[in-house]
């Protein structure tokens, strides 16, 4: 059936010039057939009056202005769609701004998406108007591109680290403190079933770290990349270990330390603001890396796993849990929408290189485990928590971040439902020069 047949819901063209429209002009909705094939999943309207796509559709996409429109024509793919959806320029009708994950699934699953050629591509922007293809600036929130990111220095420097770190982590501890709740756990949780609360998935975590790192009373951990202190606070409080974290965020570092002041925990408990290559030169029996791989560079894992080595003592464990790749032939790169509005300059690696770096940075992998499932149902707890404190969440840090957040967590739980990320965690030792390890035979922890 015709995507121009009536009994699709879709608009002739006006007999009247539509608002921001000429007489005989192209119309936004002559460009969506030519670009799509067969029945579309959801009703696309515009400023000018044109529409396509079935009348009863549960989602309507909005392209509401010019802007808009120049938006999705000169960035095609998903920076495009972020930068018209961020401003307001796209609309999303049939789903909360806070979780827009089903018109994401819709999308990429039904969307019947051709590429026209050249002569029809030409013949549809000659009938927009040229004007169309100039850029408009981004939203304010999108960061530079990676070739214009002076930041302070060369990507993963310590200046330009931590430039793209507060670009990310110093938002609001209030608008964080509505998304991920009472832990304040930006990392993925553990559920043992998938009716768990977000608290009781985050402390399970926590205990299932604690438990492979062997952590007993008065031992001695280092927490690098620590967020808002959770793991800290929690092995402190739980497990009478002396713990140190570091973090790259002030804002962090700053409202970890006052919740360890406000918990009583200030004799076992610390968080300071500090790089991680700057982490106190002391040996641990303990080293966690809890969501910090992402943001060091793949280049530089080699000198990342020597450096929390050095931090081990001799036959101490270290725990490492981050995202990776579900194919190692992947690029380490993570795609335009991503690295401009949320994580700059993040990478990831495949599970294999991860494992091959810990190993070749001279410690022994006992263990690895992927929870790729797990941070989906994680991702899916931090929207409806969006979604919930709305109002408050736009009053605080400003409607297009909130959209922001609602995008790439949905999104981002649609990548890990398709295992098209993964999370892993690695569990490895500083064994002794001659293979000496007390590493048990079998794992001395619950699963």
């Amino acid at each position: 059936m015709s995507l121009t047949d009536r009994t699709q819901g879709a608009a002739s063209t006006p007999s009247t010039p539509p608002p921001g429209g000429r007489r005989g002009g192209t119309t936004v909705a002559d460009v969506v057939r030519a670009v799509t094939t067969g029945t579309l999943p959801v009703r696309i309207t515009a400023y000018d009056g044109s529409a396509v796509g079935p009348a009863d559709a549960g989602i309507t996409l909005s392209i509401r202005t010019e802007r808009g429109l120049s938006y999705l024509l000169t960035a095609p793919g998903d920076l495009g769609m972020a930068r018209a959806y961020v401003s307001g320029d796209l609309g999303l009708d049939g789903v909360h701004p806070g979780d827009p994950y089903e018109a994401l699934r819709v999308l990429k699953d039904d969307l019947p998406l051709r590429l026209p050629s050249v002569a029809e591509g030409l013949a549809l922007v000659r009938g927009l108007g040229w004007e169309r293809l100039l850029p408009p600036p981004p939203p304010p929130q999108e960061a530079l591109p990676r070739w214009r990111r002076v930041m302070g220095g060369l990507r993963h420097s310590k200046s330009r680290d931590s430039a793209v770190i507060s670009h990310h982590y110093d938002v609001s501890n209030a608008f964080y403190e509505k998304v991920l709740g009472p832990s304040m756990t930006y990392t993925c949780a553990v559920f043992h079933t998938p009716g768990d609360t977000l608290e009781q998935a985050q402390a399970a975590k926590y205990d299932l770290v604690a438990n492979k790192l062997a952590l007993k009373p008065g031992m001695r951990l280092l927490d690098v990349g620590c967020g808002w202190g959770g793991m800290v606070r929690h092995v402190a409080r739980e497990y009478g270990v002396r713990a140190v974290g570091v973090t790259l965020s002030k804002a962090q570092a700053q409202w970890a330390q006052a919740a360890i002041e406000r918990e009583g925990l200030t004799e076992l408990a610390e968080v300071r603001h500090l790089d991680y290559r700057d982490a106190p030169r002391e040996q641990f029996d303990a080293v966690s890396s809890i969501g910090l791989t992402e943001h060091i560079g793949v280049r530089n894992y080699p000198s990342y796993f020597r450096a929390l080595r050095e931090r081990l003592r001799p036959d101490g464990r270290l725990l490492n849990h981050c995202i990776t790749r579900a194919d190692n032939r992947a690029p380490h790169r993570s795609g335009a929408f991503i690295d401009r509005y949320v994580f700059p300059d993040g990478e990831l690696a495949g599970p294999g290189r991860l494992i091959g770096e810990i190993h070749d940075a001279g410690l022994e992998v006992h263990h690895e485990e992927n929870l790729r499932q797990h941070y989906a149902l994680t991702l899916a707890a931090w929207c409806r928590n969006l979604v919930e404190h709305w109002d408050f969440c736009v009053s605080e840090v400003g409607v297009g971040t909130a959209r922001v957040w609602g995008l790439y967590m949905a999104g981002s739980r649609l990548a890990f439902e398709r295992n098209g990320i993964q999370l892993h965690q690695v569990l490895a030792t500083r064994t002794g020069p001659d293979g000496e390890s007390s590493y048990p035979l079998r794992p001395d922890w619950t699963p």
